[in-house]
C-alpha cells in the first residue's frame, strides 16, 4: 500500500509594522499605511511563488499586511481599524496551521503601553478560534521583526517562533522574513513545538550606536548563525530595542528558540551577558558633532560629496521630518550662501510650501516659510527665499491615494538659494537612494546628489547607496523626535535602572539578573 502524501499546510501571512517615536508630535493614521492584501501580498515574497520549493508543501493564505514609514504614535482609531481587519481576515480564512507574522516590533499606539502585545494577543485569539485543519494542534505563530523592536514577555508568550534582522542597516530584511517562514514550515512538518528562552537586558541604545558595521554589534550578531546551528536550537534573536519610545518594554531582549529548553536558556543567558558586558563599548557609527560643527567641517573638507546626517529629525526612525534646524545652519554659512560651496538638503516636509512652488512654477522667485509646523518644539519655520528649479508630481497616483511606506509617491519641489538647493516634500519621505533624488528613468525631480559639495540628509546611519556615495560623512547630533542624546529627550516611563540613563547603577554589586525565562511550548 502506497502511503499518502502529507497534507498541504495552510499558512496565513499578515501583520502591522511601524516604528513610532513617542517624542514625535506627528500622529500616524491609516492614511500613512500601505495596506496589501490578496495576490499583491503574496507577491511581496519569493518563497510564496509557484516555483518555490515550498509551493507543493504550503498553501499560503494572504491576510493583511500594513506597513508605514516610521513616525509618531498611531492614533487609536486607526490602529483599531487595522487590527480589526487583520483579526477579521484570520477568522474568515478558516482553519490555519500557522501564521507568518510580519511586523516591526516598535509600534506605539495612543493609549497603549505595549501595542505589539495587544495586537499579538488578538491575533492569537483569532487563530485559536479557527484552529488548524483536521484538528492538527494549535496554530503556530512565527514572527519576523526588526532588531530595533521591543520584546516584552507579554508579547513573547503568544508566539511560537521569533526571529529578527541581524544586520543594521537592514540588508537582510527579506532574508529574515524567509527564515521565519521556513522555521514555521519545519516545525509544522516535524511536529515540533519549541521552547523559547526570553530575557531582557537593561540597556537601551539608539540604532546609530548598534550598527553591525562596527564592533561590538558586528561580532554579537555574527554569532547568532552559529548558535542556531547547535543541535536542539532553531533560532537566536537579539533585539536592541527602540530608543525613542518612552514605554516600560523598551530595552534590549534576547530570544533563543529550540526543542532543547536547557540549551536554549544557557545560550540566551550567554548572549544577554555578552551584550551587557559590551554596553559601554557601543559607539556611534560615524564621527559626530553639532549641526554647526558638521557644516563647518564639511565646508572645509576637500572630499566631495560630503554627507551630513540630520539625525534628530530622521523620518525613517520616527522623526517628524519637518524641522528646519539644519536648514538654518546651512543658510547661515557664508560659503554656502554665496555659492562658493554647493549644498543639497532634501526632504523637509511642508505641503503648503510645495503647493506654493507649484503655483509659482519653475524659474519663479519665491519666499517661503519652511518647516516647523508639526514639530514646533525644536524651532519654528525658516524663511527661505530662492528660485524654484525643479518640480515633480507624484508619479503613482494610486499609491499616493492609498497611502504608502518607503516608496510612496509624493509631490516635490526644489528651491535654490545661493549655493543651497532645498528639496521640499508634501508628505514625509526618506532620501536613501539615487532614485529618491533623481526620480524614475522617465522623468522626475532630476537632482543628482553626487554633483553637490555637501548633502545634508534627514537620516541616521547612512543606507548602503548613500554610504557608497559619500567621500566622507558626519553624524550631526541634532534635536528632534529621534534625538541621539537620549537623556535630553526626557524618558520617564522606562523601567529603571537602565543604561545609559543610570550609567553607574550596576558598577558595584552582582549586576542585573540576566536569567532567562523559559516559555513552555504552546500546545
Amino acid at each position: 500500500m502506497t502511503p499518502s502524501a502529507p497534507r498541504r499546510l495552510r499558512i496565513g501571512i499578515g501583520g502591522i509594522g511601524i516604528e513610532s517615536s513617542t517624542f514625535c508630535p506627528h500622529r500616524s493614521t491609516t492614511d500613512d499605511f500601505r495596506r496589501t492584501r490578496g495576490q499583491d501580498l503574496l507577491d511581496r515574497y519569493t518563497w510564496t511563488r509557484p516555483d518555490s520549493d515550498l509551493a507543493t508543501a504550503v498553501e499560503w493564505v494572504p491576510l493583511l499586511h500594513a506597513t508605514a514609514l516610521p513616525g509618531g504614535p498611531v492614533e487609536a482609531e486607526s490602529y483599531l481599524t487595522l487590527k480589526d481587519e487583520l483579526v477579521t481576515r484570520i477568522r474568515r480564512a478558516g482553519p490555519l496551521d500557522g501564521l507568518v507574522y510580519d511586523i516591526h516590533g516598535a509600534m506605539s499606539v495612543m493609549g497603549l503601553s505595549d501595542a505589539e502585545a495587544d495586537l499579538t494577543e488578538a491575533v492569537r485569539a483569532a487563530l485559536d478560534s479557527v484552529g488548524a485543519p483536521d484538528g492538527a494542534g494549535r496554530p503556530m505563530i512565527s514572527t519576523a521583526m526588526d532588531l530595533h523592536g521591543n520584546v516584552s514577555r507579554r508579547f513573547a508568550e503568544p508566539v511560537d517562533l521569533l526571529t529578527a534582522h541581524r544586520l543594521a542597516p537592514h540588508e537582510d530584511a527579506w532574508e529574515t522574513r524567509e527564515r521565519a517562514a521556513r522555521n514555521l514550515v519545519t516545525c509544522l512538518r516535524d511536529g515540533v513545538r519549541p521552547h523559547r528562552a526570553w530575557v531582557q537586558v537593561p540597556v537601551l541604545l539608539p540604532g546609530e550606536k548598534t550598527s553591525t558595521r562596527l564592533e561590538p554589534a558586528k561580532s554579537l550578531y555574527a554569532s547568532l548563525a552559529g548558535i542556531e546551528q547547535l543541535p536542539g536550537i532553531l533560532d537566536a534573536a537579539m533585539c536592541v530595542g527602540y530608543a525613542w519610545a518612552d514605554e516600560p518594554r523598551c530595552r534590549a531582549a534576547i530570544v533563543v528558540t529550540g526543542d532543547d529548553a536547557e540549551l536554549a536558556a544557557a545560550e540566551a543567558e550567554k548572549l544577554a551577558r555578552r551584550y551587557w558586558d559590551a554596553r559601554k563599548e557601543f559607539v556611534f557609527v560615524g564621527p559626530t558633532g553639532t549641526a554647526e560643527e558638521c557644516v563647518e567641517r564639511a565646508v572645509a573638507s576637500a572630499k566631495r560629496p560630503f554627507l551630513i546626517s540630520d539625525s534628530g529629525d530622521n523620518p525613517t526612525a520616527g522623526g517628524a521630518g519637518d524641522l528646519a534646524y539644519m536648514l538654518e545652519k546651512l543658510l547661515a554659512h557664508d560659503a554656502i550662501r554665496s555659492g562658493e560651496v554647493t549644498a543639497l538638503h532634501p526632504g523637509i516636509t511642508d505641503p503648503v510650501a510645495v503647493a506654493r512652488c507649484f503655483e509659482a512654477g519653475v524659474g519663479a522667485e519665491v519666499t517661503l516659510s519652511v518647516g516647523g509646523k508639526v514639530d514646533r518644539g525644536h524651532g519654528g519655520p525658516c524663511e527661505l527665499t530662492g528660485t524654484v528649479v525643479a518640480l515633480q508630481r507624484a508619479m503613482d497616483q494610486k499609491d499616493r491615494a492609498e497611502g504608502g511606506a518607503y516608496d510612496r509617491g509624493v509631490d516635490m519641489a526644489a528651491v535654490r538659494s545661493g549655493g543651497l538647493t532645498v528639496v521640499l516634500v508634501e508628505r514625509r519621505k526618506p532620501f536613501h537612494t539615487l532614485a529618491d533624488f533623481m526620480g524614475p528613468a522617465d522623468g522626475g525631480l532630476g537632482v543628482d546628489p553626487r554633483t553637490y559639495d555637501i548633502v545634508a540628509v534627514k537620516i541616521g546611519y547612512l543606507e548602503p547607496e548613500l554610504y557608497d556615495m559619500a567621500a566622507d560623512w558626519l553624524l550631526a547630533l541634532t534635536p528632534g523626535g529621534v534625538d541621539q542624546d537620549l537623556p535630553r529627550l526626557g524618558h520617564h516611563r522606562v523601567e529603571r535602572p537602565l543604561y545609559p540613563f543610570d550609567e553607574d547603577a550596576f558598577d558595584t554589586g552582582p549586576g542585573p539578573d540576566l536569567t532567562p525565562v523559559t516559555l513552555a511550548p504552546l500546545a
